[in-house]
């Protein structure tokens, strides 16, 4: 009896440490906060949504900053996202083609990395549709910058700055790759550009364009002048869209179609924003071209009207392009140049923070 008796105690006291240990645990839980990002977005912007599964936070952000210039995250432990997506480029590469970790040349350019809080789908062909997934991919891709998640992890184990980080933003001691992904996505959505003359143009009565600039902007929005509103009109320069510019007669790269599968899609690719582009070179999804000059000239005469699913809003094509004279092309120069956000590229919160 005695026995039995002291079984039971044991049994009720066994179930009250394990109510305690799970109080605890669930106090620890419950007191877990983290800070809402406040997103200054620009006035004529877009509403901006983040993900359910991933808002913004002071926490995440910040640990997704330093992962994005985390060199550790490539497999010789000297490139991070930064280094193919450099501030000074408006967030892009200033070579042709990226350089991966094995010497490995990348066949499309690097995109800008601005204004991402809107966009629905990424890369050139928009293979994939959010902005996490995307970013889990250069990371493991052999071209670039061949590293494995589990092997990052394995390296950042015993730092203490990283264990505080990814606690802080997301209360794990074991992060994975969806956390860091996470923390990056959160960090990118803060990169907003929305502070260029255009900008102020639109949004204080004392700033106005000069003359050529002002010409320049009616021939952006012109069908008989640059005509270029209808891919690149609207506050983010670029309508989202896949559509093939005529670039060449008999193009190679596949494009859109490889994705969609869709025959209509081939040699189409997205319209990038031209916000910033005067820092962008070079341009188009091949960076064939170095110079703003060079993409003029070829909107204004060098447009190939019988490559494949050319895009009907090239209405000049069957000419060759807009047949814009030396003027009138410098004219449209200015205004594209009214787009550029010294202080976006120069923001110290976008900045290497190691």
């Amino acid at each position: 009896m005695f026995l039995k008796k002291s079984y039971i105690s044991l049994l009720i006291l066994s179930s009250f440490i394990i109510f305690i240990k799970c109080r605890k645990k669930e106090d620890i839980n419950s007191s877990f906060t983290t800070t809402p990002y406040n997103l200054s977005i620009p006035e004529n912007f877009p509403e901006f949504e983040a993900p359910n599964d991933n808002p913004l936070t002071v926490e995440g952000v910040k640990l997704g900053r330093h992962l994005f210039w985390e060199t550790k995250l490539s497999g010789n432990n000297l490139m991070s996202c930064g280094t193919c997506h450099s501030p000074q480029s408006a967030f892009s590469d200033a070579n042709q083609y990226s350089q991966g970790i094995n010497g490995d040349i990348g066949k499309r350019n690097s995109m800008v990395l601005q204004n991402l809080a809107w966009a629905n789908d990424f890369f050139w062909d928009g293979r994939v549709i959010s902005l996490e997934e995307q970013i889990l991919m250069p990371v493991m891709d052999s071209t670039e910058m061949d590293e494995t998640w589990s092997h990052f992890f394995e390296e950042i184990k015993y730092d203490n700055q990283y264990r505080k980080l990814f606690y802080d933003a997301f209360q794990t001691t074991e992060p994975d790759s969806t956390h860091a992904a996470k923390a990056i996505a959160q960090f990118l959505r803060t990169m907003i550009s929305g502070n260029s003359k255009y900008d102020r143009v639109l949004n204080d009565p004392s700033v106005s364009f000069t003359p050529m600039e002002n010409a320049g902007f009616d021939s952006f929005n012109s069908l008989t002048g640059g005509d270029c509103f209808h891919c690149h009109g609207g506050i983010l320069g670029t309508d989202f869209s896949y559509k093939n510019n005529g670039l060449d007669e008999n193009p190679v790269d596949t494009g859109r179609g490889l994705v969609s599968g869709n025959s209509n899609d081939y040699y189409k690719f997205k319209v990038p924003s031209i916000r910033n582009i005067e820092y962008s070179a070079p341009y188009m999804h091949d960076g064939r071209f170095q110079t703003l000059d060079q993409v003029i000239h070829f909107y204004s005469v060098g447009v190939h009207s019988n490559s494949p699913n050319v895009d009907p809003l090239m209405e000049f094509s069957q000419q060759g392009g807009v047949q814009l004279n030396p003027n009138e092309r410098e004219e449209l120069k200015a205004f594209l140049l009214t787009l550029s956000d010294s202080a976006f590229i120069n923001n110290p919160n976008f900045s290497n923070p190691h």
